[in-house]
């Protein structure tokens, strides 16, 4: 298994995490099999989306803040209810298929650590599974 680290800088902020989740998978030696990404917060997810353009990002946290705003009279003492929500919503997991040593992802796709309660320090598993 390998922890990719994750430094984040803002309350929210989708990072592209795609490189160090491929380098994991080739490290593994694994031709076929699966990649499971797991994140270990419980305000912070994975998601899997489009990393050509900044703006979907952007857009998609701006949707969520909409539907799960900030302060809406939660009654978690912490103030970070919003970020526990959107962890459950977007989730903790993601499995991709490795093919040919390779992760199968689409043109566009890429994955992206969810920061919901940042700035911090975060933690991304990836565990790799071989069909052999």
């Amino acid at each position: 298994m390998e922890i990719i680290s994750v430094e984040t800088r803002s309350r929210t902020e989708f990072v592209d995490v795609t490189a160090q989740v491929r380098a994991a998978a080739k490290k593994s030696g694994v031709k076929s099999g699966v990649c499971i990404c797991f994140v270990p917060h419980t305000t912070a997810a994975v998601t899997i989306n489009e990393n050509a353009d900044p703006d979907v990002t952007d857009d998609i946290d701006h949707e969520l803040n909409k539907i799960i705003p900030l302060d809406d009279g939660y009654a978690h003492v912490e103030g970070n209810s919003s970020a526990h929500i959107k962890s459950s919503l977007v989730g903790c997991e993601q499995v991709l298929l490795i093919e040919k040593g390779q992760l199968v992802l689409g043109t566009w796709q890429g994955v992206y650590f969810c920061e919901f309660d940042g700035p911090r320090t975060r933690k991304l598993y990836v565990k790799i599974i071989g069909d052999e």
